[in-house]
């Protein structure tokens, strides 16, 4: 396994659990008793592979990466990665479902454990901050595969797909911050998604560049943003 892969591994990103396999640095184990059709490992080789590919596409985005170029950075060959995914674009859209799978309910204990409007509003610019500073590359990834959308048809139903679930995962915590708060939402979901969106988009240039103000500029906007979409 490449040492990029190591890294990932290492900071949790790519350790997924499904209903039937968990990969932990590349090893597939299945319950026991389990038994796995043709299928199932066929599923499974293509799960490994996206985990792989997540690290270059992550560091190199979508236009400078091809399946080569994956294969190279993997412990696949490129014989083998263009034998499970016909083309580029199947496998980062794999490799984008399978990634934002694990990341849509990572407020939702959040939302269950917090007590107090201020106490989940902190907690969530806390979160915000940890996810941008660990998993930079695939945020990275995620806006560059959305811009991909506005010029590529091919990218659009994924894209869409993807973003109304990044939208419903902010809905849950906005909509718990009001209750908690005792007050309703003074805009729609989609718009306050977007604004926290725009927000997190520009902390993430901010991040890339080397700015060392970004984490305590996030925590600050998100903590005035909210209470103003407030009714």
């Amino acid at each position: 396994m490449s040492r990029k892969i190591l890294t990932y591994v290492k900071h949790g990103l790519l350790t997924a659990t499904m209903s039937r396999v968990t990969i932990v640095e590349g090893v597939v184990e299945t319950a026991r008793g389990t038994r796995r059709t043709p299928a199932d490992k066929y599923d499974e080789r293509r799960t490994q592979l996206a985990i792989s590919a997540l690290a270059t596409l992550g560091e190199l985005g979508y236009a400078k990466t091809s399946l080569r170029e994956i294969a190279q950075n993997s412990e696949f060959s490129h014989g083998v990665v263009h034998y499970y995914f016909a083309d580029k674009f199947e496998l980062i859209t794999h490799c984008v479902r399978y990634y934002k799978a694990q990341c849509v309910t990572r407020y939702d204990s959040l939302v269950a454990e917090s007590t107090t409007a201020d106490e989940l509003l902190a907690r969530f610019g806390d979160k915000l901050v940890e996810t941008l500073t660990t998993e930079a590359p695939m945020h990275r990834l995620w806006y560059d595969l959305r811009a991909q959308a506005l010029f590529d048809e091919q990218f659009r139903p994924d894209v869409l797909m993807i973003d109304a679930t990044l939208q419903d995962m902010i809905g849950r915590v906005v909509t718990r911050y009001a209750e908690l708060a005792g007050r309703s939402l003074a805009v729609d979901v989609a718009t306050t998604y977007a604004l926290l969106d725009g927000v997190f988009e520009k902390a993430l240039l901010g991040h890339l560049t080397g700015d060392s103000r970004t984490s305590d500029d996030l925590r600050a906007r998100v903590s005035l943003v909210l209470p103003k979409l407030l009714a």
